[in-house]
């Protein structure tokens, strides 16, 4: 199956918060990352965003405790970050702070890994 450029690509993030810091990444996530993607989705560069965390601590596979899943409008929407930088620039003019921060948020990270996903068709 030919999946079209122009279709909207779901892409999965997951992070391995370091034990004992959840509540620290999930409040420098939503202070720093999570505007920058509503303005995406303002932009139409993002069609959805949603955040997860497990419901159960020790239920199914422990490797990830945070995971996004962001719909994007198309591949180039996928691949092309541009406007970011703007973004981030004008949300956040204390530029040291956020830089600080968002070094922080990945300092008390384990892991973090990206999965585009492929659509399977069902019938």
């Amino acid at each position: 199956m030919t999946i079209p450029m122009d279709a909207p690509v779901t892409a999965e993030y997951y992070y391995k918060v370091k034990w004992g810091y959840q509540e620290e990444f999930i409040e420098l996530f939503r202070k720093n990352h999570y505007p920058v993607l509503m303005e995406q989705v303002k932009s139409g560069r993002l069609l959805q965003f949603q955040a997860f965390e497990p419901r159960f601590h020790g239920e199914g596979r422990s490797d990830w405790t945070f995971m996004t899943v962001l719909v994007l409008k198309n591949w180039q929407a996928f691949g092309d970050g541009s406007g970011t930088a703007e973004i981030i620039q004008r949300l956040y003019p204390d530029q040291a702070v956020y830089k600080r921060e968002e070094q922080r948020r990945f300092e008390i990270l384990d892991a973090h890994w990206d999965v585009p996903l492929k659509p399977v068709p069902m019938g």
